[in-house]
């Protein structure tokens, strides 16, 4: 039997817990029933603590699943609602990698949208023009390395919009690599996309110390071309 794969815990205290997603996880449940990233961490907690009952774990954020990078859980109820307060409140800094198939024009540039969700058909699409039903989209981005037309960019994500970067970056063109959903030319062997979510920063919500949790940048394909870089 294959054994499934386990996710690397990258930060843990009494009232957080933070997991590198892997590639293809559900950071939670949905309609597929298909084990998640919560359930992972829902087994870790009660294996090392030797819980009995369920145990609580409280979600305030999530990324696409062919994404990976960091994704924190609440272990309290009290962390869940202050997390919760820092997302509506902006108080969380955000920054992911992507690798992209062209390099965009700009090689640094805010990107500034108008989005629509189609929930039926679970895409969305980004527009110059504000219009009802349209939300503001706001992202930041930087190119940190090229190879060939192959390009590495930071991005600092102002607004928590859904499929935000993968539309942004798409509507100007940089369609990241593996993403045919928003137009790349071709798919990952992992069945992944290029976007990973480099790191989290944020006011603890209970020690109330400056934190940043960090995944390092990914070792497969494509984020590999620039791991000499060691961002």
């Amino acid at each position: 039997m294959k054994q499934r794969q386990t996710a690397q815990i990258i930060y843990e205290d009494n009232h957080l817990i933070a997991a590198n997603k892997p590639v293809g996880w559900l950071s939670q449940g949905d309609e597929t029933g298909d084990w998640t990233l919560m359930d992972e961490m829902k087994r870790y907690i009660k294996w090392k603590y030797d819980k009995p009952g369920d145990v609580f774990l409280g979600s305030f954020h999530r990324i696409d699943r062919p994404a990976s990078g960091v994704m924190i859980y609440a272990k309290t109820s009290k962390a869940l609602t202050r997390m919760n307060a820092l997302i509506k409140d902006r108080q969380i800094k955000k920054e992911y990698l992507i690798v992209t198939e062209r390099r965009p024009l700009e090689s640094a540039d805010s990107l500034v949208h108008y989005m629509e969700k189609d929930k039926k058909r679970n895409i969305s699409k980004a527009y110059d023009m504000e219009k009802k039903n349209r939300k503001l989209s706001k992202l930041n981005y930087e190119m940190i390395g090229f190879l060939n037309q192959s390009c590495l960019i930071k991005v600092d994500l102002e607004t928590g919009r859904s499929h935000q970067i993968r539309v942004q970056m798409s509507k100007i063109g940089a369609n990241i690599i593996g993403d045919v959903k928003y137009g790349a030319s071709k798919k990952m062997n992992n069945r992944g996309i290029a976007l990973h979510c480099h790191s989290m920063s944020f006011i603890h919500p209970v020690k109330k110390e400056p934190i940043s949790i960090k995944a390092q940048m990914p070792v497969y394909f494509p984020f590999d071309a620039f791991r000499e870089l060691d961002y």
